[in-house]
């Protein structure tokens, strides 16, 4: 299955350093299509968080519960993107 931009994932984000968020988790996946679409190694993605901070908008894009499926308020850290292994989407 191919990953496309903007779409919603599962990964696997361990292990954990700092003040990454760990364990498995939503993503978005950030990375370009062009990208997508050869055999890439790593995507870049936006972990997603239950942990919601509706202070923190300059770093995070609130999801309402119901979009893309979601079972309940989210927040996209856009100040935690990072590449993680093709495999691990």
């Amino acid at each position: 299955m191919a990953i496309k931009q903007f779409e919603i994932w599962i990964a696997d984000l361990n292990p954990q350093i700092g003040t990454e968020p760990g364990k498995t988790r939503p993503v978005m996946t950030v990375q370009t299509n062009l990208l997508n679409k050869i055999p890439h190694p790593s995507t870049i993605v936006c972990p997603i968080t239950t942990n919601v901070k509706m202070d923190s908008e300059i770093l995070r894009i609130h999801l309402q519960k119901g979009m893309a499926n979601l079972e309940q308020d989210c927040d996209i850290m856009i100040d935690q993107i990072r590449a993680i292994d093709s495999d691990s989407a």
